[in-house]
């Protein structure tokens, strides 16, 4: 947890946004696995009550009366069965305590709450409810069937809590830090064990254990697949086989949950092919461009197609791409080789509010997503940056026979792919770099005070010194 005036200040800025009303904000309930006593494990607390509560504790709203100026936590204490299995916890009150909340109250007594506000046509304000336990519970208390909820959401509340959540603060920045040293294990660990005769599955499961020894969690499922063109290639039975690529993207969370993101894709045999190389230096080049080009008052949207122009430049000189670069950008041509936007907001999420809807989080008036054109249509991230900002930077290359075949019969931007050399390339799988950008006064930068290999002479000889 951070200061009990960090969640007194964050809490106070909020009403100012908000104006008026009374604010709901549900923490997580347990989940369970497969049957009711065995849960998911370690709990995962819901993010914005994390951000303005602190507590880790299942079972907790927060309720804010704005024009009352009352704070109150609400949650039952647990009894005596619960402390034999799980021993002794603070109370509801002292957890209030903790974060400069001066009320506590049963759950019973929210009910009581949200009839008082709804008798005197107060404005009550929720955040769209991702978990079905939560839409039932909004469902008992406001009576907006679970089909409407997201629809009754209160975009003030929305508004407001992006507007806080996107900006970091300096012990928000070290906590990303935190998780980027973490990050730094997972993937050279991933690095050392990559080679012929293992197991995707293994491999991944060792990255998994870094973010459970070192943090709290991972902070995505770890994606480790000899099949990089598959997006999100969870790590199978699979085993490594020599002349492949292996693609690795994984994530820690810190003890207070804020995230890290990271891919890099390296040759399982350790050396990477003339074919590999020339592919992967183009992937390398796009990534390093874009800390170049992004800094406050830039659009995301345009780095993202500023990547895409070089990628596309890089790809005709190989024989893969032909034709005018901004034409065939602009039909989406790129998208057969990167069908992802550039990145997203990171914070507390890795996909950071994604649960608030990515046209509310990563665009805004001015910036509107295009939802028509296949690849653009998923772009996480194209307003204007500003200092503060955790963005991610993640162009990749892809092979995707479903994909080449089907553009292939269409004719689909024809005029700008030499379809019989991407016929070459069906075996080729997929590669990815990624890392994580702060946004700072004149530019931005990655975060992590170390590197993960990526250059391909680096990625090469770490695998060499490390096996």
């Amino acid at each position: 947890m951070f200061s009990k005036d960090t969640y007194i200040q964050r809490r106070q800025e909020l009403k100012k946004l908000v104006g008026e009303g009374v604010i709901l904000i549900f923490g997580n309930n347990n989940s369970p696995c497969n049957f009711p006593n065995n849960g998911y494990y370690p709990f995962r607390q819901d993010s914005t009550f994390l951000y303005y509560f602190g507590q880790q504790r299942d079972g907790l709203v927060g309720v804010i009366d704005i024009d009352n100026d009352i704070e109150t936590l609400i949650g039952d204490d647990i009894d005596i069965e619960d402390i034999v299995w799980y021993g002794s916890v603070e109370s509801v009150h002292d957890l209030a305590e903790q974060v400069g909340v001066h009320n506590s109250a049963p759950m019973k007594s929210l009910k009581t709450i949200c009839n008082d506000a709804m008798s005197k046509k107060r404005k009550i304000h929720f955040l769209p409810p991702y978990r079905f336990d939560i839409k039932l519970q909004i469902f008992d208390l406001l009576g907006i069937h679970p089909n409407q909820q997201k629809e009754e959401a209160s975009m003030d509340l929305i508004k407001a809590v992006i507007k806080m959540r996107s900006t970091k603060t300096p012990e928000e920045i070290e906590e990303l830090e935190r998780a980027a040293v973490i990050g730094y294990k997972m993937h050279t660990t991933a690095m050392k064990l990559t080679r012929p005769g293992v197991t995707e599955k293994f491999v991944g499961g060792q990255v998994d254990g870094i973010a459970n020894s070192y943090g709290a969690m991972v902070s995505f499922p770890t994606i480790f697949s000899q099949h990089g063109e598959i997006m999100h290639g969870n790590p199978s039975m699979s085993i490594l086989e020599a002349g492949r690529l292996a693609l690795c993207d994984a994530g820690a969370e810190t003890i207070n949950n804020y995230c890290s993101d990271n891919t890099r894709t390296m040759p399982v045999s350790g050396k990477f092919t003339q074919r590999q190389l020339e592919i992967y230096s183009i992937v390398e080049a796009c990534h390093d461009y874009a800390l170049e080009v992004a800094k406050p008052g830039v659009k995301y949207a345009d780095v993202h197609f500023a990547v895409c122009r070089l990628m596309f430049d890089k790809l005709k000189e190989l024989g893969l791409a032909k034709g005018d670069t901004e034409e065939a950008v602009k039909a989406g041509a790129h998208a057969m080789f990167l069908p992802h936007g550039l990145g997203h907001m990171m914070g507390m999420d890795v996909h950071d509010m994604e649960n608030f809807d990515q046209i509310n989080v990563g665009f805004d008036e001015e910036v509107r997503p295009n939802l028509e054109q296949f690849g653009t249509n998923c772009l996480r991230m194209g307003r204007r940056l500003e200092e503060g900002f955790v963005v991610t930077d993640e162009p990749g290359i892809y092979f995707i026979p479903a994909l080449i075949d089907d553009w292939k019969a269409s004719g689909h931007c024809a005029e700008f792919l030499n379809f019989d050399k991407l016929e070459t390339y069906k075996d080729f799988g997929g590669i990815r770099i990624e890392d994580d950008l702060l946004i700072t006064k004149d530019g931005c930068r990655f975060l992590g005070k170390d590197r993960i290999p990526y250059h391909p002479k680096d990625v090469e000889d770490y695998m060499a010194a490390n096996r």
